[in-house]
């Protein structure tokens, strides 16, 4: 699993830097492990000099919800975790979604299926594999191609989804109707 990991780590750090565009990728490690040794490992040779000026690498934990919410930040790639899903859709980050493990790769479905708010990372349907390519391209699909089909891009439907999350008077007449249910239970 580590090589795996490593990997993985490899491919979307250069599928980031294939991008040409700036980022900010944050990797945690385990506890028990030194995350300067893994980084050192996992990243491409010669990697952190080549992207100096337009790449930002951090390992451990750092304030996701005011990152998501800089004006700066166009497109979050994401584990797809729901409460980071929910975090993208409700700043205005377009969303790059490459599941691990468990439900997010029903959260992904629902995403970039059903709401069609965001892409997923291609994937070999054999072993799950993606390279560089796969995450550049995501990337630049919600990123530089969100004109390819008009009336039908991410970003629109991205922009529907979070005006509908924060719309005060929506949210607080789910409220009402959810005391009225409990009170009928009564």
């Amino acid at each position: 699993m580590r090589n795996g990991l490593i990997g993985w780590i490899k491919e979307l750090a250069l599928g980031l830097e294939l991008t040409g565009l700036p980022f900010f990728l944050v990797l945690n490690f385990p506890a028990e492990l030194n995350s300067q040794t893994e980084l050192s490992q996992a990243l491409p040779s010669g990697f952190l000099e080549r992207v100096r000026e337009r790449g930002v690498l951090h390992t451990g934990w750092v304030q996701q919800q005011l990152i998501l919410a800089h004006d700066s930040v166009g497109c979050y790639v994401s584990h797809s975790g729901f409460s980071s899903l929910i975090e993208a859709l409700v700043n205005d980050c377009q969303l790059a979604m490459l599941p691990l493990k468990g439900d997010q790769f029903l959260n992904t479905k629902l995403i970039a299926g059903d709401l069609k708010a965001g892409v997923e990372i291609n994937r070999r349907d054999e072993d799950g594999y993606f390279g560089r390519d796969d995450v550049c391209e995501a990337v630049k699909t919600v990123m530089v191609d969100v004109d390819k089909e008009p009336g039908k891009s991410t970003r629109e439907k991205h922009k529907k989804w979070r005006e509908f999350l924060l719309n005060a008077q929506i949210q607080n007449q789910y409220i009402v109707e959810l005391i009225e249910e409990l009170k009928a239970m009564a």
